[in-house]
């Protein structure tokens, strides 16, 4: 009998495994270091600078993604305990999001993604649900 994604077997029996992907890098210093490159990378970008209402203090954003990506990928429920439901793409429609702006931000993200060095199992689930969030947060032609 083989293992399908998220099961296990014991002893003859199947059990839900609880091991997460915010598990298999290490909890929330992953995330932080993650978080930390991308922003930097933002700090450097007029394209993505422009969508931030205060470009000079990207602490409060930098806090959110943190506890957003962090509470995705299975770790703790910080983000909803204090903002509710994330409701993504409702929260970014304010901001003129185009391709342009998916680009740099993709770019941004899948880089500091590559300098975090996951496992090419974890590298890949990261870059696809980014590349997926980053299609969807579109909202100008």
């Amino acid at each position: 009998m083989s293992e399908k994604p998220g099961l296990r077997i014991v002893d003859a029996a199947i059990v839900e495994s609880s091991r997460t992907l915010y598990d298999e890098v290490g909890g929330m210093p992953f995330f932080e270091g993650l978080v930390d490159r991308f922003y930097t990378a933002v700090a450097a970008d007029p394209v993505l600078l422009r969508l931030y209402p205060d470009p000079e203090d990207l602490g409060p954003a930098r806090r959110r993604l943190t506890l957003f990506l962090a509470q995705y990928w299975g770790g703790p429920t910080t983000y909803s305990d204090e903002r509710g439901h994330p409701r993504l793409r409702q929260r970014h429609f304010a901001f003129a999001i185009g391709p342009e702006e998916r680009d740099h931000w993709l770019a941004a993200m899948h880089g500091a993604v590559a300098a975090m060095g996951p496992a090419p199992s974890v590298r890949d689930r990261l870059d696809g649900y980014f590349t997926s969030a980053a299609e969807a947060m579109l909202n100008r032609d």
